[in-house]
């Protein structure tokens, strides 16, 4: 079935019966594909019946579905022809795990960050667009107060062709499918022609009734809401006075379609709420209490285990926090509904009442840990790179400002590779760097890490920590002795040229100046560790050298290259200089290794350019 499926129209003809054979052979598919790429499996498998159902009902490209977060997009991919090039989903010039302009005329939205569809909807059905605009929002999306701020306008202007889907799997605020089954079939009712008729009926009735007047109207407009709170409790949806549905069974094809098609029949915009099983027909997904197999690498479609099991930098700066918390009882672990992929849960589980899940509210989460540093506290926001980014105005006013002193551990910070440019965590180091009081740290390998982490639960102020998506060798035995801020470590003497690391380009600059000394040259590595502030020793140990050479896994548009060019200015100095990292383009998906060859921020490729800077 799946093999005769290349555009959405393909969909159309099918009978129910086919429809569900579809939809088993889809999660096999994807089942397939993702245990030998990785990729994210279980929002995939819990969105089949909708996806389907949304393409039936809508023609795409012409209306626009938006998905919110990008992630649930596997499926769509899938009836929009590119099941063929799913051998090489998020891996080098293959599929990209989001949707994509380059790939499809059906995919809208690049950024896979959360929150952000019901604006891009507002904005496509206020300036005139023919056409639907459906927002399908979900996987806890609507934590995030950006969705609220839409909701609060699309309550306001009211456009016609507008529809959100609201994809509740259960994995945020809530329960599962099971326990709303008898309650999902009453509160259809609310967009039911009967429904609707009904109300009409009783308000022009009662707006019959000899001397009542506007008394009427008011009675009408309660029988109304008693009738909706018999059905189902009130809601932010009922609130803003947005149509919306109530809760209906997501798997049930024949019933979405139903629904879909009744919400285009309204002038106004509709919510759609559909609950929907993460996961849906995998059963070691569905047993996975903790993320419900959300993203994996390669894995064992029998078992659901990981083929390769290796330690991860995120585990090691969380058990690094997990030994700090055990003798510092001040400090509180905080999470943007990401407690165990950020590195939390290893405190989570031993100091429970100490680590608070904000849901997709990064906003929130910064500022929450700066009110709880002025309370007394030491709360570690352990977070994305890519996320922190939306929470700079609350790092810059409602904690550096205030001088608190708030951890933030940065993971997948520089070059993540497979899930692409809205995920690549290479914008931090030029905007932290410009924050008064603020400490940067990057350290070179895990033992720094710890290292690091012991020296930021004991620093007056407000510090962060960034690391990259990637392995460890072993875990350091705890505790790691802290580093002091500020200082930096001469690796090796050179005459010829310097190159100075930090993070990450640290083993790449070793690597570099052990091919460049056998060409002849004297190089010397320098493992800056702090972004900011620089070891004024820097200086001092490039003195009698010519050309320094910078290298960081982040922009050079303001990174640390520029922070030491400007350290080496203030200083008095004159060097030439080279500066290495990404730069000026939003960098594709694929592996680390592959991403960073293409900029040139490879081992070979650092050789290459520092040849050609100083001539030789």
């Amino acid at each position: 079935m799946l093999e005769s499926i290349h555009q959405p129209a393909d969909l159309r003809d099918l009978s129910l019966e086919q429809l569900e054979e579809l939809c088993a052979e889809i999660r096999e598919f994807i089942l397939d594909k993702v245990s030998k790429t990785g990729g994210h499996l279980s929002p995939n498998l819990g969105v089949v019946e909708l996806t389907i159902a949304l393409h039936r009902v809508f023609d795409s490209p012409r209306d626009r579905l938006i998905w919110d977060v990008g992630h649930q997009a596997y499926v769509h991919k899938i009836l929009t022809g590119r099941a063929d090039r799913f051998d090489g989903l998020r891996h080098t010039g293959g599929l990209s795990g989001y949707p994509s302009q380059e790939e499809s005329e059906h995919d809208f939205v690049e950024n896979s960050h959360a929150s952000t569809s019901l604006s891009y909807a507002l904005g496509h059905a206020i300036s005139g667009y023919d056409g639907w605009t459906v927002a399908i929002i979900g996987d806890g999306a609507l934590t995030g107060g950006m969705a609220y701020e839409a909701l609060n306008h699309i309550a306001v202007t009211r456009p016609e062709r507008l529809l959100i889907v609201l994809n509740d799997n259960g994995r945020s605020y809530a329960p599962t499918i099971g326990g709303l089954a008898a309650l999902a079939n009453l509160a259809h009712y609310r967009i039911d022609p009967r429904y609707e008729k009904a109300k009409r009926t009783i308000g022009k009735m009662l707006r019959g009734i000899p001397l009542v007047g506007e008394t009427a109207d008011e009675m009408a407009s309660r029988m109304k809401d008693a009738v909706k709170q018999i059905l189902e409790p009130s809601t932010v949806f009922d609130a803003l006075n947005l149509k919306y549905t109530g809760q209906i069974d997501g798997h049930d094809i024949a019933l979405l379609e139903e629904t879909l098609e009744q919400a285009k029949t309204y002038h106004e915009p509709v919510v759609v709420h559909v609950v929907t099983e993460k996961g849906n027909g995998y059963q070691p997904a569905i047993e996975d209490e903790e993320e419900k197999l959300h993203g994996v690498s390669s894995f064992d479609v029998a078992t659901g285990k990981a083929l390769k099991s290796e330690l991860k930098l995120t585990d090691v700066a969380g058990r690094a926090l997990t030994d700090a918390a055990s003798r510092h009882p001040e400090l509180l672990g905080i999470s943007a509904a990401m407690i165990s992929s950020a590195g939390l849960k290893h405190m989570a589980k031993r100091f429970p009442n100490r680590v608070f899940d904000t849901g997709i509210a990064e906003q929130h989460a910064v500022t929450l840990a700066a009110g709880m540093a002025m309370a007394g506290r030491r709360p570690v926001v352990a977070i994305y790179s890519a996320f922190l980014q939306r929470a700079y105005d609350q790092i810059v006013a409602d904690v550096a400002l205030h001088g608190l002193p708030v951890i933030f551990l940065i993971d997948r910070a520089g070059v993540t590779g497979p899930d692409g440019p809205s995920h690549h965590g290479v914008f931090d180091i030029s905007y932290l760097r410009m924050i008064p009081n603020l400490v940067v740290g990057a350290p070179a390998d895990a033992t720094e890490l710890c290292a690091m982490i012991e020296t930021a639960v004991r620093h007056d102020g407000p510090i962060a920590i960034r690391y990259p998506k990637g392995s460890a060798i072993s875990l350091p035995a705890m505790p790691v002795s802290p580093l002091p801020v500020g200082e930096a470590e001469q690796l090796s003497e050179g005459e010829d040229v310097v190159l100075v690391a930090v993070g990450r380009m640290v083993e790449i600059a070793e690597k570099a100046s052990i091919d460049l000394s056998e060409r002849g040259l004297s190089v010397g590595v320098i493992n800056a560790r702090w972004v900011k502030p620089l070891d004024p020793r820097i200086i001092e140990w490039t003195s009698a050298i010519g050309h320094v050479v910078t290298l960081e896994d982040g922009v050079v548009a303001g990174g640390f290259g520029s922070g030491v060019m400007e350290a080496f200015a203030e200083a008095g100095v004159s060097k030439d200089f080279t500066c290495i990292g990404v730069p000026d383009r939003f960098l594709p998906f694929g592996s680390a290794g592959d991403v960073m060859e293409s900029v040139g921020m490879d081992p070979d490729s650092v050789v290459e350019r520092v040849l050609a800077a100083i001539g030789r």
